[in-house]
């Protein structure tokens, strides 16, 4: 699992000569690219990607062992404004409480088991992944049906 997961972060890596991500977008959608070549590796099932509505997103939403699972992905350059966990607000989680609610509301056949998990992405300051965290139910399971 560990091998898959390096040859994933390897070609996830910047193109070479490109020595950082440029704004807040590129820096999220590189952190999900990644967030998600780790969570395949682990053996979750990849439902759906960037699941919009009024709300909000949800970030990833995956599947393993018959569990249903919605990930925030928050990828962080540096540590100056904190780790990426610690920017996970209590308001984002009511919102993704409320996301993940509507998406089972939309999908009556999906697993009963669900939680919600975040996934922080750790990069140096020139774009280099230096760790991923998932953290399993790391938002309260209160609202989820």
């Amino acid at each position: 699992m560990q091998a898959r997961f390096q040859e994933a972060q390897r070609r996830l890596s910047l193109p070479k000569g490109e020595h950082r991500l440029e704004g807040r977008r590129a820096l999220g959608a590189f952190g999900e690219r990644v967030a998600a070549a780790h969570l395949e590796a682990k053996g979750y099932l990849i439902l759906e990607r960037n699941y919009r509505r009024r709300e909000g997103e949800i970030d990833i939403v995956a599947a393993k062992g018959g569990c249903l699972v919605f990930i925030e992905v928050r990828a962080r350059r540096g540590q100056e404004r904190g780790s990426a966990l610690e920017s996970v607000s209590p308001a984002k989680g009511a919102r993704l409480v409320a996301l993940a609610e509507a998406y089972c509301q939309e999908r009556p056949d999906l697993p009963a088991e669900r939680r919600i998990d975040v996934v922080a992405v750790q990069l140096s300051p020139a774009g280099q992944v230096l760790a991923v965290q998932h953290i399993e139910n790391a938002i309260g399971e209160e609202g989820l049906p």
